[in-house]
């Protein structure tokens, strides 16, 4: 069983995992950027905020990444980075193409650690951070590492603003994910880092799934019926049944297409009875890494053992056209989790769900 043995995070809500967790569950809304000072690195060409942002995690998994080389040979330690904005607002105002070569976030993790086993970078836009777990878990089960460092980092950038804003889904108001008063997205900023190992001990892996939709270019299936395929993969993955999903966290976008798929795919497949929450009004859409930052919400949830969910933050008006799920409000508690489920949508119809459990 491949286990997450430690985690790190930082994002608008904090600056390391329990704190990022504790302003999830409070409910706290803040501003979408992050106000941490970030830790500058020598080569000018990987000081970019993304690497910088990773560097951070590292710093505060440090001793743990340490005891990791030291228990595997280098070569043996794999590196996946989830990203799609490195290096582009670089590029752009300085046109230095060493800025595109060097935009894969993974190369800097292995550069930095000094590691010599395989790397490689995840770009399926927002499904990229689950898609980086699967990747790392082919390796491992395939016997090439014996460890990976799972991760994913993006920062704001001119150019999915001018993207999003052409698409006419960009908010300036916070997102207001299922309700019928819909507003748009926040773009924000996160960085996550896992550390995957063969143990018994952590927070399991049970299941991933991934499908495609096929459909169009931004929009998603309105029907969902891939969305939810990708979650009966990720069941049948883990050798588990609906029920045995205590929380969902879902992708959330607050946008009427994600909505209206995202409710038809999770009512497909566990009706109106699990609890669910998107975290996105609260943490912004951190783009490439939104489901790195959700999955360590996900995984705190687990390590902390706490009985709070992640509340639902919208105006509670539920839009009425959409299938209705069970949405976790401020308070909403569950004793002895043991099973959560978080989901990951992209452009282009990518779907990523993973499985997380004690």
């Amino acid at each position: 069983m491949i286990s997450i043995t430690k985690a790190a995070a930082i994002c608008n809500l904090g600056e390391n995992l329990e704190e990022v967790f504790k302003n999830v569950i409070d409910g706290k809304l803040v501003d979408f950027k992050i106000s941490t000072t970030l830790p500058e690195i020598e080569s000018e060409i990987y000081n970019i905020r993304c690497n910088r942002m990773l560097l951070h995690c590292i710093d505060k998994i440090r001793y743990d990444i340490n005891n990791l080389i030291l228990r595997y040979d280098k070569k043996r330690i794999g590196v996946v980075i989830s990203t799609t904005n490195t290096g582009i607002d670089n590029y752009e105002n300085t046109q230095n193409p060493e800025f595109l070569k060097m935009s894969n976030p993974a190369e800097f993790v292995k550069e930095y650690l000094e590691l010599s086993g395989p790397f490689c970078g995840v770009s399926t836009a927002c499904s990229s951070g689950i898609k980086a777990f699967l990747t790392a878990q082919k390796w491992m089960d395939a016997g090439i590492c014996d460890a990976v460092i799972v991760g994913g980092a993006d920062e704001i950038s001119k150019f999915p603003l001018a993207g999003f804003s052409a698409l006419e889904v960009l908010s300036d108001k916070r997102s207001n994910p299922f309700s019928k008063n819909p507003t748009g997205i926040n773009i924000s900023e996160a960085a996550a880092l896992f550390i995957l190992e063969k143990a018994d001990k952590g927070i399991k892996i049970l299941g991933i799934g991934e499908t495609s939709d096929a459909y169009h270019a931004s929009t998603p299936n309105p029907d969902g019926e891939e969305a939810a395929n990708a979650m009966i993969a990720a069941l049948n993955s883990a050798g588990l049944q609906p029920g045995d999903i205590d929380y969902i966290n879902l992708h959330g976008t607050g946008t009427v297409a994600n909505d209206t798929m995202e409710a038809n795919a999770v009512y497909k497949v566990f009706g109106n009875s699990t609890l669910v929450s998107a975290t996105k009004p609260l943490t912004g859409h951190c783009l490439g890494a939104s489901a790195s930052i959700e999955t360590a919400i996900c995984f705190e949830l687990l390590r902390s053992g706490v009985n709070d969910l992640p509340p639902h933050i919208y105006d509670g008006e539920y839009n009425p056209d959409i299938p209705q799920i069970n949405l976790a409000v401020k308070g909403s508690k569950i004793k002895n989790i043991k099973n959560v489920m978080c989901n990951a949508f992209g452009f282009g119809g990518t779907n990523a769900v993973i499985i997380l459990g004690k």
